[in-house]
């Protein structure tokens, strides 16, 4: 089985699809494949899919929309399998479970490659680090379960996958940065702050890359702007690394230029206190 999530959901064995068409049953194979081998409780299947307050026969009709997975599942699977889809896609009590392998979900090798990539980029192995990030970001088709209706449950898978995708980005920068490639970055990092107005580590790795890259007051003009967007908009100022960075630009400090130490950190914390 191979299960996409990063994106539009897909879910094929065989080269066969197995995503039923209509959108509450994709939110049950949608959450069942984002936890594979784990045995999800009805009544979490019952909230993402009517909320907290389900009608009478919620129970019914999720039988039915098991049901119907498992259909699918068996037509995908042909009559020579070894398995049942009933062994698939299995009931447990009070539960079902989708019984696949970690690894034959997307989520689960853009994990694998980040995690890799945190370890490299942990022990100063930028170039690894960089292209262990990249890897993990190309498994990205879109927003991800981009085309199933989100309930509670999935709404907040969602909101994790995103915010790793930007922390991901985040770091595969700040590696790109400490090797020097910062005049190629200035375009990705003016599309991510426009995409992102108030994300400071984003705003912080784009005036860094302007600073080296020998264009001081643009630099300043990205603090400018985020500043006076944040006390616009929610009243607050810049975080305290945030106007150490600026500070430093003013300055022209030289620990901007090169950022040496026993251990590697990220473009935001340059100036944590």
């Amino acid at each position: 089985m191979e299960i996409q999530l990063l994106g539009p959901l897909g879910a094929n064995i065989k080269g066969e699809s197995i995503v039923p068409t209509a959108g509450k049953p994709r939110q049950v194979l949608a959450l069942l494949a984002l936890h594979p081998g784990r045995v999800l409780p009805v009544s979490t299947l019952m909230e993402e899919v009517w909320g907290t307050e389900p009608p009478a026969s919620a129970l019914t009709t999720l039988q039915t929309y098991i049901l119907q997975l498992r259909r699918r599942l068996g037509t995908a699977m042909g009559p020579d399998a070894s398995g049942t889809a009933k062994g698939v896609l299995a009931t447990r009590h009070g539960g079902y479970v989708l019984q696949a392998g970690p690894e034959c979900t997307d989520v689960h090798e853009y994990e694998r490659l980040v995690a890799a990539g945190q370890n490299a980029f942990e022990q100063n192995g930028d170039e690894q680090a960089s292209a262990l990030f990249g890897r993990a970001l190309s498994l990205w088709q879109g927003p991800p379960l981009v085309d199933v209706r989100l309930g509670p449950i999935l709404e907040i898978e969602v909101m994790r996958l995103e915010e790793s995708r930007i922390l991901t980005t985040e770091r595969r920068i700040d590696a790109d940065l400490r090797l020097g490639k910062h005049s190629r970055l200035i375009a990705e990092l003016f599309d991510l702050i426009s995409r992102h107005p108030q994300h400071e580590g984003l705003h912080s790795q784009a005036m860094v890359a302007l600073y080296r890259s020998g264009r001081q007051a643009s630099a300043l003009d990205v603090y400018r702007k985020l500043r006076t967007r944040l006390i616009e908009e929610l009243g607050v100022e810049p975080s305290p690394q945030l106007q150490r960075l600026h500070q430093a630009i003013l300055t022209v400090d030289p620990k901007l230029d090169v950022f040496t130490s026993a251990r590697h950190g990220s473009t935001f914390d340059l100036y944590a206190a």
